[in-house]
């Protein structure tokens, strides 16, 4: 046996960092966790953390691997990182964090920025799109430093992603993935590097090329662990770090997908349905397929922004009686939540929610609004509850007819992961809105396993990801639909649930117009 046969992955969540050792038939064999609150926030919506949270959080959960199995310690090969997505980092000319990070729970806008002019703002203009160009201004979490705080952008040597942030402590060196390059900045997906000096991007934000790090294809050696980073983590000195991609990307090949008819769905934060794809497709224009933690391939997904953040919401507003009695009889919360979903049928006795708790760009638009609709005497919390993970669900096949539609692949099967995907109602509802088998994976730590994968390919532990997948990845328990309940859900959702935003948007408009919320000048 090879003396080098395990893998460490990173994986940078909104609510912890995870320390986890693999080996090459993906089994999962230590796992340190090192939680933190997700962000602080000094205004309405505002959504920050300090950097050294999250480095501090990588150097414990390392350091505590050790602690607990230092036999394997000699035994990594190499290591890999994901992280969650669209959360920046200013760094000065020394390294240092000149503020700290903006999440990408942050719902900030930087408003009144100047138009596009030229030939971009009159093309842009001519083809209908010049508010979804202010739209991604005001959204530039770039834009927002360099209008209101000016000196901090004057004194950024770096703008970097979560991502390269941690690579930089790591390896010493300016340098990130392909994969984990999503959010406003001027990346450009089809192409999948820095957008080239003409690009529209480029006239929407203050960045310069300088300020960018060197950016690798996942598989690629990224540099390799330095001393200091050596004593303050345990890791290694001289270990290769592998480039992965961001954390929805990590977990669909860490799903076992590496097929567009294999449909991934992420129960996280945020909820997302995706497939792997060499075509770069938009499903929504200029909302932009994003890189895959496969060489040359796009992740295409259509995302519900709050997502399963929304049963934690319901948790926390709504269940403190589950809450209690758990406490009381020493069980888990999850036990008796779980128990509230199996008491009510298919369809929430016609409690329908649409999930709009945080509006989107395009998708459903900046002025919606969540909605639930049919209430009477009968229902309850529980029916409530339900109506969520239904909505959800919804939203999502939705996404899914949006992709077919625009890839031309029909999705024939479903892969979840996530905190959802622990519970065997969501997936078995799941199951019954898609009218499609829907698979839990083997390993519940997706994300971790995919960037796992990208280090056993990039380290020649497996000679191509066709292999690595299928060596590391395996199905777990299959829930099929059951037909009687997807006919139900087939009504609600093509009768009344694709009908409520057309039917809403007006309302929506109209109660923006009143409260001047959400602001969207």
């Amino acid at each position: 046996m090879n003396s080098k046969d395990l893998l460490l992955a990173i994986d940078n969540g909104t609510q912890s960092l995870k320390a986890l050792i693999f080996d090459l038939e993906g089994n999962l064999l230590i796992r340190e966790q090192v939680a933190f609150e997700p962000y602080f926030s000094k205004k309405p919506g505002w959504a920050e953390q300090y950097p050294e949270i999250f480095w501090k959080a990588l150097c414990t959960a390392c350091q505590r691997l050790w602690q607990n199995k230092g036999l394997f310690k000699d035994r990594i090969a190499g290591i890999s990182l994901t992280t969650q997505r669209g959360t920046v980092v200013n760094l000065d000319k020394k390294g240092q964090p000149l503020r700290p990070v903006i999440s990408w729970l942050d719902q900030r806008k930087t408003h009144g920025l100047p138009a596009m002019e030229g030939a971009w703002g009159w093309l842009f203009k001519l083809i209908g799109l010049r508010k979804t160009i202010s739209y991604f201004m005001a959204e530039a979490e770039a834009n927002w430093i360099n209008t209101f705080q000016p000196d901090i952008w004057e004194n950024t040597h770096k703008y970097l992603m979560l991502s390269g942030y941690l690579t930089y402590k790591l390896v010493g060196e300016f340098i990130d993935s392909v994969g984990c390059q999503v959010g406003y900045i001027p990346f450009d997906y089809k192409h999948l590097c820095w957008a080239p000096n003409w690009n529209w991007k480029w006239l929407c934000l203050p960045v310069k090329p300088e300020m960018l790090p060197k950016l690798l294809m996942p598989g690629k050696i990224l540099g390799t662990i330095t001393r200091q980073a050596s004593k303050l983590t345990g890791i290694p000195k001289g270990l290769p770090l592998v480039a992965a991609a961001g954390d929805k990307a990590c977990e669909v090949i860490g799903s076992g997908s590496l097929k567009p008819e294999v449909g991934c769905l992420s129960y996280g934060s945020a909820a997302t349905i995706n497939i792997t794809s060499k075509k770069y497709i938009e499903p929504i224009a200029l909302l932009p397929a994003y890189p895959s933690a496969v060489p040359g391939y796009h992740s295409i997904e259509v995302k519900v922004d709050r997502g399963y953040w929304m049963v934690n919401w319901f948790k926390e507003e709504f269940g403190h009686p589950e809450q209690q009695e758990a406490a009381r009889q020493g069980l888990l919360p999850e036990t008796l939540f779980e128990k509230l979903l199996e008491e009510i049928p298919p369809g929430s006795m016609g409690l329908i929610l649409q999930p709009y708790w945080t509006p989107g760009l395009k998708s459903p638009g900046p002025k919606a609004k969540g909605a639930i609709i049919g209430f009477g005497d009968i229902h309850t919390r529980a029916h409530f509850y339900r109506s969520i993970l239904e909505g959800l669900a919804y939203a999502l096949r939705e996404g899914k007819e949006r992709i077919e539609k625009k890839s031309g692949q029909k999705i024939s099967s479903l892969r979840v992961s996530g905190g959802g995907s622990q519970s065997d109602v969501a997936l078995q509802l799941t199951a019954d809105v898609f009218g499609l088998p829907t698979a839990r994976p083997h390993l519940y730590e997706t994300s971790g396993l995919g960037a796992a994968i990208d280090a056993a390919v990039g380290l020649e532990m497996h000679p191509d990801f066709t292999t690595a997948v299928k060596a590391m990845t395996r199905v777990g328990e299959v829930f099929e639909p059951d037909y009687a309940n997807h006919n139900l859900y087939d009504a609600l959702y093509r009768e009344v649930y694709a009908k409520m935003y057309k039917q809403l948007k007006p309302l929506y408009n109209k109660i923006q117009e009143i409260t001047g919320y959400p602001n969207i000048d």
